[in-house]
């Protein structure tokens, strides 16, 4: 008999987005990124990796060349982080123990 695909009702998956997430992990620590255009940049600064909601206004796409931005982000106001993953491996890991997603998880077990 085939099994079925669907999760049985004692299995679920959540998902936890957090918008912009490695940008929003570098403003934590500075706050001068806040209401300003930022993006956080690949290994070795070579592209967009990450866009906060001013950059995208600025039609900064995602995985763009930074050589390209670099001449202009002056005039944009424009701060380019370099990425720092164990930042963002830490960011995580509170966002994942935080109590609201611990209680919410006593609640769907309950």
């Amino acid at each position: 008999m085939p099994t079925s695909s669907l999760a049985s009702p004692a299995e679920y998956i959540a998902l936890v987005d957090v918008n912009s997430f490695y940008v929003s992990a570098e403003r934590v620590f500075d706050p001068t990124l806040h209401n300003r255009p930022a993006v956080v940049l690949s290994n070795n600064d070579g592209c967009v990796v990450a866009r906060s909601p001013e950059a995208k206004a600025l039609g900064i796409p995602m995985g763009y060349p930074w050589f390209k931005l670099e001449a202009t982000a002056a005039q944009h106001d424009l701060v380019a982080k370099s990425s720092n993953y164990e930042l963002y491996g830490e960011m995580s890991s509170r966002v994942m123990n935080h109590r609201l997603l611990r209680e919410m998880q006593l609640a769907i077990i309950l």
